[in-house]
């Protein structure tokens, strides 16, 4: 517990610092979304906003009977990007520059905290549990309700985790892969986690919860279509530069997904 409470107050006081000597840098970089010093964006920075779209691998075996549905859906999904979501980030990327839909996208990775938390203790991972502690309390407060990523900036890097990851750890295999509307792909272990992640994030709206960020159903799921939304648009570019270069859209994809989560079980 006293090693507990010397690394909070520790990342306490580092995080007075960062704020009171660098707090401004992130109003400058709004000004200038393409500003060449990358220390100007720490305070943006956003979990896996680097790796999301890194280099594809063509090759992964993976479990997919259902994959003429997959391959459906994904066209759907594309057809609705190219019909819908195109035009609409047009005018979403112009009211809201880069720099504060990183921040938007920062606020929700922050909620996030208690499903991280807890799938971290169940993989037995106590030095990322704390660590996640002492960042949820730095941009939380230094960080202005998570807006800002202070922590990082400070060496406290985050340990996402979810439950997915935590029945991969312990050896559950993936399941048929599933290409999901609008939200896209997962497989049967990731989505049947995030059903029962459900119950942790305080974004979801759960009855028996006290701690609800929102008021009835109809509102969490509209705040988690928003929260996929915003995100999404911070990787359009990357999209469009896959999708243009894929000879087969949907086995890159698909095979992406797969071995990101086991790179991210793994860790």
């Amino acid at each position: 517990m006293q090693s507990l409470m010397k690394k909070i107050t520790h990342l306490f006081f580092l995080g007075f610092l960062f704020w009171t000597s660098s707090v401004a840098v992130p109003v400058s970089a709004a000004n200038d979304v393409n500003a060449t010093d990358e220390d100007a964006f720490d305070a943006f920075s956003d979990d896996g906003f680097d790796d999301e779209f890194g280099d594809f691998p063509t090759e992964h075996s993976v479990n997919d009977p259902l994959e003429g549905y997959n391959r459906w859906m994904t066209n759907f999904n594309d057809a609705l990007y190219d019909y819908v979501l195109d035009p609409v980030f047009d005018g979403y990327d112009v009211i809201f520059p880069e720099p504060v839909r990183v921040s938007i996208n920062n606020f929700f990775n922050n909620l996030y905290y208690p499903v991280s938390l807890v799938n971290n203790l169940l993989q037995l991972k106590f030095d990322h549990a704390l660590d996640e502690t002492g960042r949820f309390i730095v941009n939380s407060t230094f960080g202005f309700a998570g807006l800002f990523d202070p922590a990082r900036a400070i060496g406290v890097e985050p340990h996402k985790e979810d439950l997915g990851q935590t029945l991969g750890y312990y050896g559950v295999g993936s399941g048929p892969y599933i290409v999901l509307p609008f939200f896209g792909p997962t497989n049967l272990r990731d989505f049947s986690g995030d059903l029962l992640d459900f119950y942790v994030n305080p974004i979801y709206y759960v009855e028996i919860r006290e701690y609800n960020v929102v008021q009835n159903t109809y509102q969490g799921w509209g705040l988690v279509t928003y929260k996929e939304f915003n995100r999404f648009s911070l990787y359009e570019e990357e999209y469009r530069q896959i999708r243009s270069e894929a000879i087969d859209f949907y086995p890159l994809m698909r095979n992406a997904y797969e071995q990101n989560r086991d790179k991210l079980i793994s860790e």
